[in-house]
């Protein structure tokens, strides 16, 4: 069994209150492909949940279900209790504002400057002057530990460099909601700490809420408020870290413990 955290090696629980994000008996099939097969899941205002899940379980699908991206077969995604199947495409592209988004590699524009990147949703959202985006971009920077960066290309930044551009990006509007999606894979442990710190930092107001998709078990006990693990297209498993953790489910057990044998790999050739 893998070690037991301690409290240090997380964000403290978060506030309890109504849920940001909801979602209620979730289905989504690609012809005779189940992908989501019911899912349940509260994510609450301030909180840090981390996605577990082996390739193919239907991660990325649940992620486009919750910013309105696809919408269920069945069951409904709510957003501050507002049912994203009732919104007409203004109503949508509005609440999508409220989101932040972090992709793998960053996913910066190759042909942008680091600044430029961060300003694009800036410029598109027409909030500020060229001043205020300016000002607000240097302020993105800051915060992720790259002041001095802006006039970069993305070539020529590290792996690790490009993923905390990415969430400066992600950042630049303020969102109530942040989305990583493998947000250190492929980083050696020295700039996975860095980064999980970053993501840490952005999280410390208390009211912005993360979810976060990840393989990197140290790095997702180490930003989690909350752990849960999807499986067969269901959650199969949540709780805090520590909790998470004595799951008495050999399916948590063998990914926890990274086991070639075991449930998940039956009839894994």
């Amino acid at each position: 069994m893998p070690a037991t955290s301690t409290e240090t090696d997380r964000r403290p629980g978060a506030p309890e209150g109504a849920p940001r994000i909801r979602l209620r008996g979730v289905h989504k099939a690609f012809g005779p492909k189940v992908v989501l097969d019911g899912i349940d899941l509260e994510v609450g205002v301030g909180e840090s949940l981390v996605i577990l899940g082996g390739s193919g379980s239907g991660k990325s699908v649940l992620f486009k279900h919750i910013v309105g991206l696809m919408q269920p077969d069945e069951g409904s995604v709510e957003i501050g209790g507002v049912d994203l199947a009732s919104l007409d495409r203004r109503e949508l592209i509005a609440i999508r504002t409220r989101f932040g988004m972090s992709f793998q590699e960053g996913a910066l524009f190759d042909s942008m400057t680091v600044a430029e990147n961060i300003a694009f949703p800036l410029r598109r959202s027409r909030r500020r002057d060229r001043a205020g985006i300016q000002q607000r971009v240097d302020e993105c920077l800051r915060m992720v530990g790259l002041e001095g960066t802006g006039a970069k290309m993305p070539s020529e930044l590290s792996g690790g460099m490009r993923r905390r551009v990415g969430f400066a990006r992600a950042i630049a509007l303020e969102p109530e909601i942040l989305l990583f999606d493998e947000p250190t894979t492929g980083l050696d442990p020295v700039m996975t700490a860095i980064v999980d710190e970053v993501i840490l930092g952005l999280l410390k107001d208390r009211e912005t809420t993360a979810v976060t998709i990840t393989h990197d078990l140290k790095s997702a006990f180490r930003v989690a408020d909350r752990v849960a693990m999807l499986y067969g297209g269901r959650i199969i498993a949540a709780g805090e870290p520590d909790a998470f953790r004595r799951i008495d489910d050999p399916r948590v057990q063998q990914f926890l413990e990274g086991r070639a044998t075991g449930p998940l790999s039956e009839g894994v050739r």
